[in-house]
């Protein structure tokens, strides 16, 4: 089975090109800018913004399934044009199709969701999200549309970065009491993703964690668990600083845990200190 990783370059895609490749898959990735360093992969510069030109990459790599791990941000011309660019050009040579969405289609209201609750995003990323789910359920009925969460790793996420950066004094700000979400670790969403990837599982998934953790919350444990000083990091309250976005989002996994073998562990359990 040959493989298609767009988004190959960044922090999820890094982890699904390493295993695609360590399975012995035929495996292209794509970039924007600069190409991923993991041997073993095709490389291929792709923009979304670009009419086209996944098509071009697509004739080149000709895979049998592509997994669209590629974060635009709020920009909608890569989130959400460019998803349905891949979702049409998917469904025009037959491939199969997995597209990674984000619990920011979901406005906290309630916090609890599991893959039957419809999407109302509340900022321009949630949006561009939902925007490319819709798209994407319509374009290839037979795709798997994955929710996660906060991802995590071995100290390579943003998330990572900004409490090492926090605790060391070279960035100011608080991390928020009462955001609350549910990360997952990058090792765990790249295997039940490729879980997805190889089944005819179509429709909404979701790969979150097992624990909801706020922003600070999560922090402290990732301080913990590299050695820093916990209490360097200030707390605060998101509610008072008046930022868009949902509060409270608690992706329910249950239902898509029962169809993959990979354990979704929860952050206190990857991030504890051994």
């Amino acid at each position: 089975m040959k493989s298609l990783i767009i988004g190959g370059s960044g922090f999820l895609g890094t982890a699904l090109v390493r295993r695609a490749t360590a399975a012995g898959r035929g495996t292209a990735a794509t970039y924007c800018s600069r190409p991923g360093s993991l041997p073993g992969a095709a490389w291929h510069q792709l923009d979304l913004r670009a009419p086209g030109h996944i098509d071009e990459v697509l004739a080149a790599a000709d895979p049998d399934v592509v997994i669209n791990a590629t974060s635009g941000g709020s920009d909608w011309a890569v989130t959400a044009d460019g998803s349905i660019r891949v979702a049409m050009a998917a469904a025009q040579r037959g491939c199969r199709l997995v597209h990674v969405s984000s619990d920011a289609v979901f406005s906290g209201s309630p916090a609890l969701c599991d893959e039957t609750c419809l999407p109302g995003p509340v900022t321009p990323y949630g949006a561009a999200k939902a925007a490319a789910e819709t798209a994407v359920r319509l374009l290839v009925p037979a795709a798997a549309v994955v929710r996660t969460s906060l991802i995590i790793g071995h100290g390579g996420s943003a998330h990572e970065r900004l409490v090492h950066a926090l605790a060391a004094g070279t960035h100011d700000g608080v991390l928020f009491t009462d955001d609350i979400r549910c990360p997952v670790h990058v090792d765990d969403l790249a295997s039940a993703l490729w879980e997805l990837a190889v089944s005819d599982g179509a429709g909404v998934f979701h790969l979150a964690g097992a624990d909801a953790v706020s922003r600070h919350e999560l922090g402290v444990l990732i301080a913990r668990r590299d050695g820093l000083d916990a209490g360097r990091l200030a707390a605060g309250r998101r509610a008072d600083a008046r930022m868009p976005g949902a509060l409270d989002v608690r992706l329910d996994s249950s239902a898509t845990q029962a169809r993959v073998r990979t354990r979704l562990r929860g952050a206190r359990e990857f991030l504890q200190v051994r």
